[in-house]
């Protein structure tokens, strides 16, 4: 397959063991969480190749149609975890970063040792991919986000990943995504039997320095 998404790469070391896919937000790009990985206390951790994926350019209708990097389209903000979403752009990334998966594992890495993870709608696509996929993840990073699509969950989910480890953070002051829209689907997730590890921090829409302490345990917990 010739036609992946552009990324931006990182490795701890040579011949990486372990992958982590980490989607960027709305309007953002590849580079925006680069800076993080050199924060990240990651010495335990067998050798890893981060895969920052930049997203499509396509007119967002929140933003009245100015085109950026978006996984999907955004009609209206709210909080109601059943509002009106674009299925079909959803669907189109998701297979984008299925292809990315199946790239790392073609590349030697193995699907339990591949974390996905991202922020905001990178969050969402997290979810959207990880729950559906049809082989063992180590792991499902949540940042700032929610569960897409939460009324086909149940139907669509794959067993594979009933067991894989989700980690859900969110801001309690976001004006971005209201943290009781992530409340709701962490609930959700957890009435689906997932294992979900919450934390939320006072913050907006960002990341905060325990976060990212907070992030670094966790990985080292499920890479290891």
């Amino acid at each position: 397959m010739s036609d992946y998404l552009d990324t931006v790469e990182i490795q701890t070391g040579e011949q990486p063991t372990a992958s982590i896919i980490w989607m960027h937000g709305l309007g953002a790009d590849a580079n925006d969480f680069v800076p993080i990985v050199r924060e990240l206390d990651l010495r335990d951790c067998p050798t890893i190749r981060f895969v920052f994926p930049n997203a499509p350019q396509i007119p967002v209708t929140l933003n009245g149609g100015y085109i950026m990097p978006a996984w999907y389209d955004i009609a209206a903000a709210g909080t109601d975890i059943n509002r009106r979403e674009d299925e079909n752009g959803l669907r189109h990334s998701q297979t984008q970063i299925e292809a990315l998966i199946a790239r790392e594992i073609e590349r030697g890495v193995a699907a339990d040792k591949i974390v996905i993870a991202g922020f905001s709608q990178g969050c969402a696509m997290t979810l959207q991919v990880g729950l559906r996929h049809p082989q063992k993840l180590a792991g499902l990073m949540c940042l700032s986000g929610y569960v897409p699509l939460a009324d086909k969950v149940a139907a669509e989910r794959h067993t594979a990943n009933q067991e894989t480890p989700i980690f859900m953070v969110h801001g309690t002051a976001d004006p971005v995504i209201p943290v009781q829209r992530a409340e709701q689907s962490r609930d959700l997730l957890k009435q689906l039997g997932y294992q979900v590890e919450w934390h939320d921090y006072w913050m907006q829409h960002s990341v905060s320095p325990q976060e990212i302490i907070d992030i670094g345990n966790w990985l080292r917990k499920v890479l290891n």
